[in-house]
Protein backbone atom coordinates (compact mmCIF):
# COMPACT_ATOMS: atom_id res chain seq x y z
CA UNK A 1 0.00 0.00 0.00
CA UNK A 2 2.81 2.85 -1.10
CA UNK A 3 1.13 4.75 -4.24
CA UNK A 4 -1.61 3.14 -5.53
CA UNK A 5 -3.86 6.25 -4.46
CA UNK A 6 -1.45 9.02 -5.26
CA UNK A 7 -3.84 12.08 -6.28
CA UNK A 8 -6.93 10.73 -5.12
CA UNK A 9 -9.67 12.37 -2.89
CA UNK A 10 -11.39 10.50 -0.02
CA UNK A 11 -14.49 11.71 1.45
CA UNK A 12 -15.37 10.31 4.55
CA UNK A 13 -18.47 10.87 5.72
CA UNK A 14 -19.38 11.34 9.67
CA UNK A 15 -21.21 12.48 12.40
CA UNK A 16 -21.37 12.31 16.67
CA UNK A 17 -20.61 8.88 17.90
CA UNK A 18 -18.61 7.58 15.17
CA UNK A 19 -16.74 4.50 16.19
CA UNK A 20 -13.13 6.07 15.98
CA UNK A 21 -11.25 2.74 15.38
CA UNK A 22 -13.94 2.94 12.15
CA UNK A 23 -12.80 6.46 10.82
CA UNK A 24 -9.16 6.24 11.72
CA UNK A 25 -8.41 2.91 10.29
CA UNK A 26 -9.52 3.23 6.79
CA UNK A 27 -8.51 6.97 6.70
CA UNK A 28 -4.78 6.16 7.63
CA UNK A 29 -4.82 3.12 5.17
CA UNK A 30 -5.77 4.97 2.25
CA UNK A 31 -3.52 8.11 3.25
CA UNK A 32 -0.88 5.54 3.78
CA UNK A 33 -1.29 4.62 -0.10
CA UNK A 34 -1.47 8.38 -1.07
CA UNK A 35 -4.44 9.83 -0.81
CA UNK A 36 -5.94 12.62 0.54
CA UNK A 37 -8.81 12.54 2.63
CA UNK A 38 -11.53 14.81 4.04
CA UNK A 39 -14.22 14.28 6.84
CA UNK A 40 -17.40 15.26 5.97
CA UNK A 41 -20.06 16.16 8.61
CA UNK A 42 -23.45 17.49 9.38
CA UNK A 43 -21.99 20.88 9.90
CA UNK A 44 -18.66 22.30 10.30
CA UNK A 45 -16.48 22.13 13.70
CA UNK A 46 -15.65 19.09 14.97
CA UNK A 47 -17.51 16.07 15.83
CA UNK A 48 -17.39 13.32 18.93
CA UNK A 49 -16.29 9.71 17.92
CA UNK A 50 -16.94 7.32 20.56
CA UNK A 51 -15.18 3.43 21.56
CA UNK A 52 -17.78 0.94 21.80
CA UNK A 53 -20.65 2.97 20.59
CA UNK A 54 -20.84 4.66 23.88
CA UNK A 55 -18.03 5.42 25.91
CA UNK A 56 -16.69 9.40 24.53
CA UNK A 57 -12.93 8.98 22.83
CA UNK A 58 -11.71 12.47 21.38
CA UNK A 59 -13.22 15.23 19.04
CA UNK A 60 -12.27 14.95 15.25
CA UNK A 61 -12.03 18.08 13.16
CA UNK A 62 -14.45 18.18 10.57
CA UNK A 63 -13.25 19.48 7.11
CA UNK A 64 -16.43 20.45 5.82
CA UNK A 65 -20.38 20.52 6.21
CA UNK A 66 -21.83 17.84 3.93
CA UNK A 67 -24.09 20.47 2.30
CA UNK A 68 -20.80 22.33 1.03
CA UNK A 69 -19.72 19.18 -0.76
CA UNK A 70 -19.88 17.93 -4.11
CA UNK A 71 -19.97 14.00 -4.89
CA UNK A 72 -18.14 14.91 -8.31
CA UNK A 73 -14.96 16.37 -6.26
CA UNK A 74 -14.39 12.58 -4.44
CA UNK A 75 -13.01 9.53 -5.70
CA UNK A 76 -14.09 7.19 -2.72
CA UNK A 77 -16.21 7.52 0.05
CA UNK A 78 -15.91 5.96 3.61
CA UNK A 79 -19.02 5.75 5.73
CA UNK A 80 -17.68 4.78 9.37
CA UNK A 81 -19.91 3.10 11.86
CA UNK A 82 -20.81 3.66 15.50
CA UNK A 83 -24.73 3.24 15.99
CA UNK A 84 -25.39 6.99 16.53
CA UNK A 85 -23.21 8.10 14.00
CA UNK A 86 -25.52 6.96 11.05
CA UNK A 87 -28.39 8.07 12.92
CA UNK A 88 -27.68 11.21 12.82
CA UNK A 89 -26.81 10.66 9.15
CA UNK A 90 -29.94 9.29 7.60
CA UNK A 91 -32.38 12.18 9.81
CA UNK A 92 -30.27 14.80 7.75
CA UNK A 93 -31.52 15.72 4.01
CA UNK A 94 -28.10 17.10 3.08
CA UNK A 95 -26.44 13.68 3.86
CA UNK A 96 -28.80 11.59 2.47
CA UNK A 97 -28.79 13.51 -0.91
CA UNK A 98 -24.62 13.74 -1.22
CA UNK A 99 -24.81 9.64 -0.58
CA UNK A 100 -27.12 9.53 -3.38
CA UNK A 101 -25.21 11.80 -5.59
CA UNK A 102 -22.53 10.24 -5.04
CA UNK A 103 -23.59 6.27 -5.82
CA UNK A 104 -24.71 8.07 -9.09
CA UNK A 105 -21.12 8.48 -10.12
CA UNK A 106 -20.13 5.07 -9.83
CA UNK A 107 -17.30 5.48 -7.56
CA UNK A 108 -16.31 3.30 -4.77
CA UNK A 109 -17.93 3.34 -1.34
CA UNK A 110 -16.70 1.57 1.67
CA UNK A 111 -19.06 1.44 4.67
CA UNK A 112 -18.52 -1.24 8.00
CA UNK A 113 -20.74 -2.14 10.79
CA UNK A 114 -23.82 0.30 11.49
CA UNK A 115 -22.80 2.00 8.79
CA UNK A 116 -25.16 0.98 5.93
CA UNK A 117 -27.87 2.33 8.19
CA UNK A 118 -27.26 5.45 5.87
CA UNK A 119 -27.51 4.11 3.13
CA UNK A 120 -31.07 1.99 3.82
CA UNK A 121 -31.97 5.54 4.46
CA UNK A 122 -30.89 7.09 0.99
CA UNK A 123 -32.25 3.72 -0.59
CA UNK A 124 -29.04 2.46 -1.70
CA UNK A 125 -28.69 -0.85 -0.86
CA UNK A 126 -31.97 -2.50 -3.19
CA UNK A 127 -30.73 -5.07 -5.35
CA UNK A 128 -27.06 -5.32 -3.64
CA UNK A 129 -25.08 -7.78 -1.06
CA UNK A 130 -23.15 -6.71 1.54
CA UNK A 131 -22.66 -7.24 5.36
CA UNK A 132 -23.06 -5.14 7.96
CA UNK A 133 -23.60 -5.52 11.84
CA UNK A 134 -26.05 -8.11 12.68
CA UNK A 135 -28.72 -5.82 14.31
CA UNK A 136 -29.21 -3.95 10.94
CA UNK A 137 -29.71 -6.93 8.90
CA UNK A 138 -33.41 -7.14 8.96
CA UNK A 139 -33.30 -3.16 7.75
CA UNK A 140 -30.81 -4.09 4.67
CA UNK A 141 -32.96 -7.05 3.79
CA UNK A 142 -36.43 -5.12 3.87
CA UNK A 143 -34.92 -2.43 2.23
CA UNK A 144 -34.29 -4.37 -0.62
CA UNK A 145 -30.13 -6.04 -0.33
CA UNK A 146 -28.77 -9.00 0.35
CA UNK A 147 -26.68 -9.51 3.68
CA UNK A 148 -23.99 -12.05 4.14
CA UNK A 149 -22.01 -12.85 7.19
CA UNK A 150 -18.67 -12.51 5.70
CA UNK A 151 -15.15 -10.14 6.34
CA UNK A 152 -15.70 -8.27 3.74
CA UNK A 153 -18.06 -8.08 0.80
CA UNK A 154 -17.73 -6.01 -2.07
CA UNK A 155 -20.90 -5.40 -4.88
CA UNK A 156 -20.21 -3.21 -7.99
CA UNK A 157 -17.59 -0.96 -5.49
CA UNK A 158 -19.75 -1.34 -2.65
CA UNK A 159 -17.39 -2.52 0.13
CA UNK A 160 -18.99 -3.79 3.09
CA UNK A 161 -17.74 -5.05 6.45
CA UNK A 162 -19.21 -6.47 10.09
CA UNK A 163 -17.18 -4.60 12.66
CA UNK A 164 -14.11 -3.36 14.36
CA UNK A 165 -12.55 -7.00 13.88
CA UNK A 166 -12.75 -7.04 10.05
CA UNK A 167 -10.88 -3.54 9.83
CA UNK A 168 -7.40 -5.48 8.39
CA UNK A 169 -9.47 -6.88 5.68
CA UNK A 170 -11.61 -3.88 5.28
CA UNK A 171 -8.87 -1.38 4.74
CA UNK A 172 -6.82 -3.52 2.14
CA UNK A 173 -10.13 -3.99 -0.03
CA UNK A 174 -11.04 -0.40 0.25
CA UNK A 175 -7.85 0.33 -0.78
CA UNK A 176 -7.95 -2.50 -3.55
CA UNK A 177 -11.01 -1.45 -4.64
CA UNK A 178 -10.58 3.10 -4.95
CA UNK A 179 -7.42 1.84 -6.96
CA UNK A 180 -9.50 -0.01 -9.36
CA UNK A 181 -11.87 3.25 -9.52
CA UNK A 182 -15.31 4.18 -11.12
CA UNK A 183 -17.46 0.76 -11.56
CA UNK A 184 -20.34 1.58 -14.52
CA UNK A 185 -22.76 -1.00 -13.97
CA UNK A 186 -25.08 -1.32 -11.43
CA UNK A 187 -27.02 -4.75 -10.05
CA UNK A 188 -30.50 -5.11 -11.62
CA UNK A 189 -32.83 -3.55 -9.61
CA UNK A 190 -30.72 -0.98 -7.45
CA UNK A 191 -31.33 2.43 -7.30
CA UNK A 192 -28.66 5.46 -7.24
Amino acid sequence: MANELNGMKIAILAADGVEQVELEQPRDAVQQAGATTELLSLEAGEIQAVEGDINPTEKVPVDKAVADANADDYDGLILPGGVANPDNLRMDAGAIAFLQAFFKTGKPVGVICHGPWSLVEADLVRGRTLTSYPSLRTDIRNAGGTVVDEEVVVDHGLVSSRDPGDLPAFCAKLVEEFAEGAHDVLPEGATA
